[in-house]
């Protein structure tokens, strides 16, 4: 009698449990049911409440600070770990501490290799995440990473405005290899901001690199936190001309007075993933969900079948 591959368990981390009842959703399966249970103290204990003996396993949930949301993966790989799960995928729409991915200046944490080590000892066997804040992220694990790209959903979505002198800006020199990549595919000049900062989420200059008159223009980036950068960026570009300014950003952390910033900015439109859920709605912020991209990579990761069609950037 052939053997055939048991269907896969879908479980979520309790910031991403909208996300995951819609990956679930798009892979045609329901999301698994796990309990928290909580002590007064704030200490709490995940419970899977079905078996999982044997069985592929996904854990869903993006890792933004504050380290509750980490401490909830960790927790949920191990018990599942230790209730004899065959694989255990951390599906990881947000890598969080990313950005301390190097020492930049003495006596700090490399906190995402801290991060990677630590998800491999709970007993991760497999991570899916989607653009990470550096590449390079994916050297600290020794364990396989599907590391994959919103560009996937974010060029159909600026090819459909039909965008007459389209140029695409990258707000900061990091992320210029982003920006050639999508003005590359779009077939659309570049332009570059570059900014000094007094301290994090502090910017204390910014110039721009290139001509914006008469352009639209389109930011990119892999994150908007305090928003502080988009909205300086997309001042100073419609004050240099340009027609119109739109920002994406894959993760939306949106922390602090930053929704306030961006209703008060020029920005046309921020386009983010629901990789992060938003906590206050905008007219001004449009979300796409990641929640089909991802159901299809685990499908092909779970039947063993490429995903290369997924890497546009």
């Amino acid at each position: 009698m052939p053997y055939s591959v048991p269907e896969p368990k879908f479980f979520a981390c309790t910031q991403s449990t909208v996300l995951g009842e819609k990956i679930a959703k798009a892979y045609g399966v329901d999301l698994g049911n796990v309990i928290f249970s909580r002590y007064s103290d704030g200490e709490f204990q995940p419970s899977f409440e079905e078996s999982i003996r044997g069985a592929r396993i996904f854990i869903i949930g993006s890792t933004h600070p504050g380290p509750e949301n980490l401490m909830e993966m960790l927790l949920m790989i191990d018990g599942a770990k230790r209730a004899s799960a065959r694989h255990i995928t951390a599906v990881m729409p947000y890598f969080g501490w990313a950005r301390q991915d190097r020492k930049d200046k003495p006596r700090v944490p490399i906190a995402a290799k801290l991060v990677a080590k630590m998800l491999e000892t709970a007993g991760a066997t497999r991570i899916i995440t989607m653009d990470l804040h550096a590449d390079q992220i994916q050297g600290f694990f020794e364990k396989p990473v599907d590391h994959l790209f919103a560009s996937t959903l974010f060029l159909p979505y600026l090819q459909n405005l039909g965008l007459e002198n389209l140029t695409i800006a990258s707000p900061d020199m990091g992320g210029s290899k982003r920006a050639y990549a999508y003005s590359k595919a779009l077939d659309s000049d570049v332009v570059v901001c570059y900014k000094q900062r007094a301290k994090a989420n502090v910017i204390s200059h910014m110039e721009l690199i290139g001509d914006v008159q008469g352009k639209n223009v389109v930011l990119v980036d892999d994150m908007v936190d305090t928003a502080g950068t988009l909205t300086k960026a997309a001042d100073l570009m419609m004050d240099r001309g340009a027609v119109s300014v739109r920002a994406i950003a894959t993760h939306g952390l949106l922390s602090g007075n930053a929704y306030e910033k961006i209703e008060k900015s020029k920005l046309t439109e921020l386009i983010i993933t629901d990789s992060i859920p938003l906590e206050v709605k905008s007219d001004k912020v449009k979300v796409l969900s990641c929640a089909d991209l991802f159901a299809d990579v685990m499908h092909k990761v779970h039947n063993n079948n490429s995903i290369s069609s997924k890497f546009l950037m």
